[in-house]
């Protein structure tokens, strides 16, 4: 992959007002913007919401055309969501914790520190309350969002420097997002978040000493090899991070009940397509970042891992106490619903892994 063909496409120059006209809607055929927070033909994250629009368009015979615009086609990237509050595009495709600063409980809905793996999430949200409480939050602002993706379990970032212990977190520059970075924050780090294409340019001008982003998949397209070599695994901070697609509520009312039910199960389909993306590629990448070009996989020392968990359930009570309604009950379900569905993921599949990784070889 090349870099450099990422990058320009993430910039955050607009397209100018003409390319922001009233959908056409012809003959009862609607044609629908979507803006992503993704480089165009990102592997995984932007590819699957070029696939997500484009089967849109195919399963409604093109009643709905879904338009994809790439990061900073039409807006900033970090500027999605807004574009579909305020009515220049008809749906976003990034990832909630994006958004946290309208509300905290927005978080829960992407990746929580030391929380739910993609199952999990997916079991929460679709059967255990999750979708009704991220409804709520979303009203407010005149959307609807659906899980659309899955990564699974990330890296847990690159690193100029090895890290030693704890105190080499003291200082850092760090970009990641999410309740993760507030974990790295407690733990010393100054994060801040940017949008994917404008990672390798803050890492290689030593603005960040350390970032990280999903994958192997997508860190190698984005080359951040080229500037650090510790690469570590795996993060305790993002487990299984979901993406969403996000779309202008009312409107999305007003569609047929089948364009409706088409949207929904589609996100469901690529939910799942999108995981199984990562997982058939992120090993190859990896193999691919070690054997040519010469990184050094590592895993965090314990005291970082033990002081990131403190941090993270310091967190969640914070989030619980914080006086937000909607964040509290967004709170106590992600809680109440984890404490059931890990006894499933650690008690069966958890012991599985670890008796084929010690006993079965072929």
């Amino acid at each position: 992959m090349d870099r450099r063909s990422f990058i320009k496409k993430a910039g955050l120059a607009g397209a100018g007002a003409a390319a922001l006209a009233t959908p056409a809607i012809a003959q009862g055929n609607q044609t629908w913007r979507m803006v992503t927070t993704w480089p165009k033909n990102f592997p995984g994250l932007g590819v699957g919401a070029q696939r997500l629009a484009d089967r849109i368009t195919a399963a409604s015979g093109g009643r709905l055309t879904i338009q994809v615009y790439a990061a900073g086609e039409l807006v900033p990237p970090l500027q999605s969501l807004d574009a579909v509050i305020d009515g220049s595009a008809e749906m976003s495709h990034g990832a909630a914790y994006y958004w946290q600063n309208k509300s905290a409980g927005l978080s829960f809905f992407t990746g929580v520190p030391f929380g739910m793996t993609s199952r999990e999430m997916a079991a929460w949200v679709r059967y255990m309350g999750g979708q009704e409480i991220w409804d709520e939050i979303y009203d407010q602002f005149g959307v609807q969002g659906f899980l659309s993706g899955d990564t699974g379990t990330q890296a847990g970032g690159w690193f100029r420097n090895e890290l030693t212990g704890l105190d080499s977190v003291k200082g850092l520059r760090f970009r990641t997002p999410g309740l993760g970075g507030r974990v790295w924050e407690k733990l010393g780090a100054t994060v801040t978040n940017m949008a994917a294409g404008e990672i390798f340019q803050a890492l290689q001008s030593g603005t960040l000493d350390a970032a990280e982003f999903v994958g192997p998949y997508n860190d190698l397209a984005l080359g951040f090899y080229q500037v650090a070599k510790n690469y570590y695994f795996p993060s305790f901070v993002e487990p299984g991070l979901a993406t969403e697609l996000v779309v202008n509520k009312s409107k999305y009312q007003e569609l047929p009940s089948d364009l409706q039910a088409i949207v929904k199960d589609v996100c469901q389909a690529e939910y799942d397509q999108v995981a199984s993306d990562f997982y058939a590629n992120d090993p190859r990448a990896l193999k691919t970042l070690v054997d040519d070009h010469g990184v050094i996989v590592r895993q965090f020392p314990d005291d970082i891992i033990e002081a990131g968990a403190k941090a993270a359930a310091e967190i969640l009570g914070e989030l619980r106490d914080s006086g937000d309604a909607l964040t509290k009950k967004a709170t106590e379900s992600f809680i109440e619903a984890l404490n059931i569905v890990r006894t499933r993921t650690e008690g069966t599949d958890g012991a599985f892994v670890e008796a084929r990784k010690k006993y079965f070889s072929i």
